[in-house]
């Protein structure tokens, strides 16, 4: 009846039926010896339904909560004698062994009884000499456990050893020479882990230097500084100068910050500043090669020479708009004089909205503005429409939200806060753009429209707007361009580019730069402009022959289901500029 009980409870979802384990024989551990507690786990473990993490973790809560529930009887005691009988269940030995005392750690934080854990101790210093003197057989790690559990000591051990049934074949004189020797094995076995842990456990430091030498010596460099972090200072010292005698120079630098050395090793502390300035500055240089110049902002953490660097990366890129930037923010002087003609940058001319007669960029975020909007471009026969969200670079993190959608005329931009409207008005958001989106009489113009139509899909699932779009012309197909993404292209057909500096910046931050309204902005009015200049010539500057007549009704898609899309392996903002900008 106790085993059907034990079974029962832990079959399927056990955490949940944890009274059918405390009936019968497992609600007095008096009438349950060590050997039957033992089988009914293996078999309630086996006849279990869920996967070996989650049997374990049930099982663990199961167990201390039996042991509180018999805590005068001997919960401590009763798992010691366990752990005698556990070699002999073989496979289950090692995994049922952590199991049994991680459920004693437990129940020994809430409460216990002076005698049990007396007795518990006892037989514990009985289980380490007979693990060490092979009459046993545990893994290291579980006696490793065992003593830190039980809190055995070398006093512990030495009663055991005085006690007459152990006297008669005596291996060593002392509990220290028990361990010593012990120790010494585990280290002609390379188990140098084990082997420091022995020794903080029973706190014998009188080999202490040569055990450093010979970890050191057998390239055991976590043993090592385990041990000399518990040792102190001089043996610090003394691995921080192997390091640096082997030209292991990172390790040593990694010490003396941790370890606060500085006085110790000044040079070593001012090469390991300049080591990790060097590394600063190739992730911020990395980081600035991407675009992502807010990110290396961050990262610059307020550093006054990390934010020099980034200036001098924005001024090496030719973007004086962030060179201004954050020279401005940081009060960083001696790169140009803002009053002076910026004759120390890089120049390079980009398009802007004044040359693409944009009159007014609207910011809409509330019913009133958003319903002008749509209003307005009801009346128009082409619209550009791009959308921006937050890069991701945190590998298996979830995509960011859509964050804004801007939506261009000849003369007006006006940007779309997706976020806010989304949580103040959803259904008149929904409402709204479902009106402009699956309008057949408006021709929506984008740049690789499938990126955006799939992310907004993503990003607002319960909306309809999204669910799918009518008359559209992805202006990436009818180029094809190979390089360049937008940017390329508006180069290519109206020779000048886009500066991408805010392709990935941040935004989800409100409100948004002047410089980053203005890029939104840009990248929907541009479209218009290609699409108008291509209307008005046969083929776009700088192509020759004479078959380049461009066709855009035959690439014009009257629609499509944004719901249906496939998902790319790539994560939201990992978009190459040539496919998404």
């Amino acid at each position: 009846m106790a085993f059907h009980s034990l079974i029962m409870g832990m079959d399927g979802n056990p955490i949940h039926r944890q009274t059918s384990i405390s009936k019968h024989a497992f609600f007095d551990l008096s009438h349950v010896s060590p050997l039957v507690f033992l089988y009914l786990l293996k078999e309630c473990y086996s006849y279990g339904t869920c996967k070996a993490t989650a049997k374990f973790r049930a099982l663990q809560q199961q167990l201390c909560l039996v042991l509180l529930n018999n805590c005068q009887i001997g919960p401590a005691t009763l798992i010691a004698h366990c752990l005698y009988i556990l070699p002999m269940f073989e496979s289950y030995r090692e995994g049922f062994s952590h199991l049994v005392i991680s459920a004693l750690c437990r129940f020994l934080k809430r409460g216990n009884n002076d005698k049990d854990v007396k007795e518990a101790k006892e037989c514990a210093a009985k289980l380490f000499l007979d693990i060490v003197n092979g009459t046993l057989e545990h893994d290291n790690g579980v006696l490793i456990k065992i003593v830190q559990v039980f809190k055995v000591n070398l006093t512990d051990i030495d009663n055991v050893l005085c006690d007459v049934s152990m006297r008669s074949k005596p291996k060593a004189n002392s509990a220290k020479e028990v361990v010593e020797q012990y120790v010494f094995k585990l280290m002609e076995f390379q188990s140098y882990m084990p082997a420091v842990d022995l020794l903080i456990h029973f706190s014998i430091c009188d080999s202490g230097e040569s055990y450093l030498l010979k970890m050191m010596e057998c390239q055991q460099m976590k043993a090592a500084e385990k041990w000399a972090t518990y040792l102190g200072k001089p043996m610090l010292c003394l691995l921080v100068q192997e390091y640096v005698d082997h030209k292991l120079l990172q390790p040593a630098y990694d010490i003396i910050k941790k370890n606060n050395l500085r006085q110790e090793f000044p040079e070593l502390h001012h090469q390991s500043k300049e080591s990790h300035f060097l590394h600063d500055c190739s992730s911020l240089k990395k980081l600035a090669e991407k675009g992502v110049w807010e990110i290396a902002e961050v990262r610059a953490n307020g550093d006054r020479k990390l934010l020099e660097y980034l200036v001098y990366l924005a001024m090496e890129a030719g973007y004086s708009e962030k060179v201004e930037e954050l020279c401005e923010r940081y009060s960083i002087e001696g790169f140009f004089d803002s009053k002076e003609p910026e004759s120390n940058l890089p120049h390079r001319h980009y398009l802007n909205l004044h040359e693409l007669c944009i009159e007014d960029v609207l910011w809409v975020d509330e019913v009133n503005s958003l319903r002008d909007a749509i209003s307005y471009f009801q009346k128009c026969k082409v619209v550009g429409v791009d959308c921006e969200w937050k890069p991701n670079y945190e590998k298996g993190s979830r995509p960011s939200k859509v964050s804004i959608m801007q939506i261009a005329s000849e003369k007006k931009v006006y940007i779309l806060d997706l976020i806010k409207l989304y949580e103040d008005v959803p259904s008149i958001l929904d409402e709204c753009l479902g009106c402009l989106l699956h309008s057949s009489s408006i021709l929506k113009l984008g740049y690789n429209f499938q990126c955006d139509v799939r992310q907004l899909a993503l990003s607002y699932r319960d909306l309809n707007c999204f669910k799918h779009f009518e008359m559209l012309l992805d202006i990436q197909n009818v180029f094809r361009e190979p390089r360049g993404g937008l940017s390329g292209l508006a180069e290519k057909v109206l020779g000048v580019g886009l500066n991408k500096t805010r392709r990935n910046s941040n935004w989800e931050q409100r409100p948004l730069s002047h410089y980053q309204l203005e890029y939104a902005a840009l990248d929907a009015a541009v479209l218009l402009h290609i699409f108008r200049h291509v209307g008005r010539h046969s083929q776009p500057a700088g192509t020759s022959g004479g078959n380049a007549k461009i066709e855009w009704k035959s690439q014009i898609i009257s629609h499509m289901d944004g719901s249906k899309l496939p998902r790319k392996d790539t994560k939201i903002g990992d978009e190459p500029d040539a496919q998404r900008n």
